[in-house]
């Protein structure tokens, strides 16, 4: 295999920043970290053009891509589709993520991503399930005829998924599913993540004495902050060990919003970049259809004809310009938020997010300006 040191540019390892440095790879595996003036004379050395050398991004919540949504084809050649597509935006490991559905649509999207791991199409770690179990109140653009409360059945779906698959996150309304089930979900490995809710503070903080660790786009289609009543905004940032994925396009999420949330978290990387990307990601597509609506791809958003926001239309190389650019936050911040954040929710993350030794590094390379050049 071929030995090089990757020199010019930043080396951030998915937790910190070296500057002057250079990443050692021995053919695809991560084989260390070094002063740019200590590379060993066995690697041959290839210099870019500055910028940041890093993990591949990874992503949780991943609807579509390449003019595919994984709710309309659930098999393994749509996640090949979706995949590529994602790969030539710098995400290396992701979640496909099925959007509220029927029990039949749940259990042929369970079925491919086996079947796609299995075929080691890259990318792939897991599942994201979000819905059916949400509340009408806060649909957003999940078709409200679909939404319903967790059965025994459907638990019983979500167990087996867990046995089968390394990572399964659900996203869950306290109002559509008890604390009993997200403990038993919880204790089985399912990472249970609380959206698309208008619970109140002590419903949240019951389903996070349950087993819930994480929470759904936070701000966005939740019970928000106010004075008298936290709502699930409220006891996600009040509440120690929980994480959240956040869309930082400055659509969903005002700038000003997400660093107050920022600041009310510190410094405990729990909240982490998510795409919630569609079919258009990757794509040039100007619309495509959710459970028989209608999408429109216009300015920057994703909307159904009403206006109701459906998913967004941002890659991580640009949500990491909104934060560093629009929010203020640190590059180091930013990429933790892209890469090692959203693994350490994971129930069997491997390398995604970070180099590690012995491992295929999946570095990219980013622009002075966050911009996406490839893969290193």
């Amino acid at each position: 295999m071929t030995k090089r040191a990757i020199t010019g540019a930043r080396v951030f390892d998915g937790l910190q920043m070296h500057n002057d440095a250079a990443l050692l790879l021995d053919g695809e595996i991560f084989d260390g970290i070094v002063q740019a003036q200590n590379v060993p004379a066995d690697y041959s050395i290839v210099a870019v053009a500055g910028g940041t050398v890093l993990p591949g991004f990874v992503d949780l919540q991943v609807n579509g891509g390449g003019g595919v949504m994984f709710n309309d084809v659930p098999t393994v050649a749509g996640l090949q589709t979706i995949a590529q597509a994602h790969a030539q935006t710098g995400t290396r490991a992701f979640l496909p993520t099925l959007i509220t559905d029927t029990p039949d649509r749940q259990r042929a999207a369970l079925d491919a991503v086996e079947q796609a791991i299995s075929a080691k199409v890259p990318g792939i770690i897991g599942v994201h399930l979000e819905g059916p179990h949400l509340s009408v109140a806060k649909k957003g653009a999940h078709d409200p005829a679909l939404i319903r409360p967790m059965t025994d059945a459907d638990e019983r779906v979500l167990l087996d998924a867990a046995g089968r698959l390394p990572n399964v996150i659900v996203s869950v309304a306290p109002e559509n599913t008890t604390p009993a089930q997200i403990k038993r979900l919880s204790d089985a490995g399912v990472i249970v993540s609380l959206g698309h809710t208008d619970c109140s503070f002590a419903d949240a903080q019951a389903a996070f004495a349950a087993g819930a660790r994480c929470v759904t786009h936070l701000f966005n289609a939740m019970s928000q902050l106010g004075s008298r009543e936290p709502g699930l905004v409220g006891a996600a940032l009040a509440t120690p060990g929980i994480s959240a994925g956040l869309i930082a396009d400055d659509i969903h999420v005002h700038a000003s919003s997400i660093r107050i949330a920022l600041s009310a978290k510190g410094d405990a990387d729990e909240i982490f970049l998510v795409t919630d990307a569609m079919a258009t990601a990757g794509s040039q597509i100007s619309e495509f259809t959710l459970n028989g609506r209608t999408v429109l791809r216009r300015d920057g958003r994703l909307t159904l004809k009403d206006g109701t926001l459906a998913g967004a239309d941002i890659d991580f190389a640009g949500a990491v310009s909104v934060l560093t650019r629009q929010v203020g936050s640190s590059l180091t911040q930013a990429l933790r938020m892209a890469t090692s954040a959203p693994a350490r929710c994971l129930r069997k993350p491997g390398a995604a997010g970070r180099f590690v030794a012995g491992q295929q590094a999946n570095a990219i390379h980013l622009d002075e300006k966050q911009q996406y050049l490839g893969s290193c």
